[in-house]
């Protein structure tokens, strides 16, 4: 019973809940001081300017920007170093539990060996979604929130323009779930087949597999890109109004302006990003759902 409750996603969480939040802890760290980089380096745009022009003859004033700019490089770079060494440490080490727990659990129930090797293989997809999704997931929304409250301490009406997407973009992500969800039920599906297929060593039905296969991932590609077309329509009108407040309405320096450019772009990359981990958590909640039918 024990290896059947450690299929659980709630279980994993609790057994490698060390690693996960020290990989998680390296995630934020990294993340929150990259985020910080273009304020400081706008900064550090000013006073080259200012000193080339002469309207500043301190050095200290000067090199003092450069070198907190240099600083938040450091612990943005060291902290990435650092977290892609320990993530795989981590999450290698819950993959090879996972699939030894899967195992045991076939034995008991006496699974074919199509299924739980269909089984193993999906699992991994659990270890892929702890070692890139999750950091990529917090990864958006530091960037995203950093990027909002970052355009508010250089003028509201910018922050509030990004703010305006986020209603459209939850509606329409939510309509993508929906449709992708169902057709990854399906790619599974297929998934549990593979071994069976192959083993009529008959060309025509590999073909036939891969063909069926290959439609259902289509149809998901085919989701993603109309999702991601929309998006970009709407992030160019925000991306276009905040240039218009930035250039017309407000006196900013030019590195005001770099920061805010840079800002509005990392606004933008987030957000288009989000379908591809949309169609990650829904993959995930459905091998979620079988490996928990499977131990049932």
């Amino acid at each position: 019973m024990k290896s059947r409750n450690t299929l659980q996603l709630s279980a994993l969480l609790v057994r490698f809940r060390k690693g996960i939040s020290v990989a998680i802890g390296l995630v934020i760290i990294e993340h929150v001081a990259w985020i910080i980089e273009p304020a400081v380096f706008g900064k550090v745009i000013d006073a080259l300017i200012e000193r080339a022009s002469g309207q500043t003859v301190n050095l200290r004033e000067t090199l003092q920007p450069l070198f907190i700019w240099v600083g938040v490089f450091m612990i943005n770079s060291g902290t990435g170093v650092i977290r892609r060494v320990v993530d795989q440490r981590i999450y290698l080490t819950m993959f090879t539990q996972l699939a030894t727990d899967i195992s045991s659990v076939a034995v008991e129930k006496k699974f074919r060996p199509s299924k739980t090797a269909a089984l193993a293989q999906l699992s991994e997809q659990y270890t892929t979604f702890f070692q890139y999704r999750i950091p990529e997931i917090i990864e958006q929304i530091i960037q995203i929130g950093g990027t909002v409250i970052a355009l508010a301490m250089f003028d509201w009406r910018l922050s509030l323009t990004c703010l305006t997407i986020v209603f459209p973009l939850l509606l329409i992500n939510r309509i993508y779930i929906k449709r992708v969800g169902a057709i990854q039920k399906d790619v599974h599906d297929t998934y549990e087949d593979t071994y069976d297929i192959f083993s009529t060593q008959k060309p025509e039905e590999v073909r036939a597999y891969y063909k069926k296969s290959s439609n259902l991932k289509q149809k998901i590609a085919n989701w993603g890109a109309l999702n991601f077309g929309v998006m970009r329509v709407m992030l160019l009108g925000i991306f276009l109004v905040v240039l218009y407040i930035s250039i017309d309405l407000d006196d900013f320096t030019t590195g005001s302006i770099y920061s805010i450019v840079a800002y509005i772009w990392t606004f933008i990359t987030s957000s288009e990003y989000l379908p591809e981990l949309m169609e990650s958590w829904t993959s995930l909640k459905d091998i979620s759902r079988r490996l928990r039918e499977a131990t049932l």
